[in-house]
């Protein structure tokens, strides 16, 4: 048995697999450690809101403005530029919409 199972009446049963989630206030990816929103991320957030863009770009200025907070909190000096962390969170839905003619 791993030290990843849990044992339910005897029996090793394994955990359920942790989402792509951003882990606070690292704002580091749950399941991989990548920046959030990492690859996996980016692919569930398009599935997940394909049919309401302006819902996607909302709901990651809402990361964005609480990651600059987190990340700021935790290391003033290395929170990165304005223009890195505006990309790593709504550029890059940016960059798919145009690209697909959307």
């Amino acid at each position: 048995m791993t030290g990843e199972q849990r044992r339910v009446f005897g029996r090793p049963i394994a955990r359920e697999p942790v989402e792509h989630l951003p882990l606070r206030p690292l704002w580091l990816c749950r399941r991989c450690g990548q920046p959030w929103p990492c690859g996996s991320a980016k692919l569930a957030l398009l599935a997940e809101y394909q049919d309401n863009r302006v819902s996607l770009f909302l709901y990651l200025a809402g990361c964005l403005h609480e990651a600059i907070d987190d990340l700021h909190r935790l290391n003033p000096a290395e929170t990165g530029s304005a223009a890195e962390v505006f990309d790593r969170f709504l550029g890059w839905p940016a960059r798919h919409n145009n690209s697909h003619g959307a």
